[in-house]
């Protein structure tokens, strides 16, 4: 693949993410120009993936199989093999950047694991998934920022785990709608609270206190995470920061509803968001 083919590729990639993913113009605002090809690339990696794992019309057989076919094609371009001209761009991005490999096959893992786990006995079980579906990600962009500093990694987990878990309960009923359900089977059972609770919407004491304790988990987790900021250069450290404070909200805006994540979808408005991104940066 000749450098006017990858420069194509990458700017396809730019093209489509910036068209297609809602949040990926307001996100490249951070990136410096260099980075961006390297940034829509990896976006359209993940996003293509999430897409397979969550075509619902489609069997969960065929939808793993395009997941590994993705891994092949990535494992084929990464060792200067096969034509597929995305995966060449990626691999391309992998080997300029340094970035490590594994990361982007951990994402294929979790998504595989969309497909398959529906249900999560323990909060332990919960953390495993994220150390594939949300931890990589914010390795990724140390990276590509050349912070390798295994210290910051950790601290990126904490931010990445927390994002992840606010997601879960931002999104419990469409989860839900969809057969998932990632609050603890232990936990709930601890609290009295069964799956039928979920199907009636049924928000009681025992179903609020539930919701509280992965409220008050996930808090801490951007709590024990904050401290990465004091690390980062500008413009990555407003990033971050937007995010934590994004994430922050939703966990108070459940709260503030009662704990009602059956009914009630959180969500951050455009003029919200705008200020937390004033107040990310000042």
């Amino acid at each position: 693949m000749d450098n006017k083919e990858l420069q194509k590729e990458y700017k396809t990639s730019l093209e489509a993410a910036s068209s297609h993913y809602e949040n990926f113009p307001v996100v490249s605002l951070f990136v410096p120009r260099r980075l961006r090809k390297h940034v829509a690339v990896i976006y359209k990696y993940a996003r293509m993936a999430d897409d397979l794992a969550d075509e619902g019309d489609v069997l969960p057989a065929k939808r793993i199989s395009a997941l590994n076919e993705m891994e092949s094609n990535l494992k084929f371009a990464l060792e200067d093999k096969g034509n597929n001209p995305f995966y060449r761009a990626l691999s391309s991005t992998i080997n300029e950047m340094q970035l490590t490999p594994s990361y982007f096959f951990d994402l294929l893992k979790a998504f595989r694991q969309d497909v398959e786990v529906k249900r999560y006995n323990t909060f332990d079980g919960l953390l495993d998934y994220c150390r594939y579906s949300a931890n990589p990600v914010g390795r990724i962009i140390l990276e590509l920022f050349g912070e390798r500093d295994p210290g910051l990694a950790l601290l990126s987990d904490k931010i990445c785990t927390a994002l992840q878990l606010t997601n879960f309960y931002q999104d419990v009923c469409i989860d839900y709608a969809k057969g998932r359900i990632y609050i603890p089977l232990e936990e709930m059972k601890s609290f009295g609270v069964n799956e039928n609770d979920f199907e009636l919407k049924k928000i009681n004491t025992n179903f609020k206190q539930l919701i509280k304790l992965q409220v008050h988990r996930a808090r801490e987790l951007f709590l024990l995470g904050r401290p990465l900021l004091e690390h980062l250069p500008r413009p990555l450290n407003y990033e971050i920061k937007w995010t934590i404070l994004g994430g922050e909200k939703i966990l108070s805006r459940i709260e503030a509803n009662g704990c009602d994540v059956l009914s009630h979808r959180p969500h951050i408005g455009k003029l919200e968001y705008f200020n937390l991104l004033i107040k990310s940066i000042f």
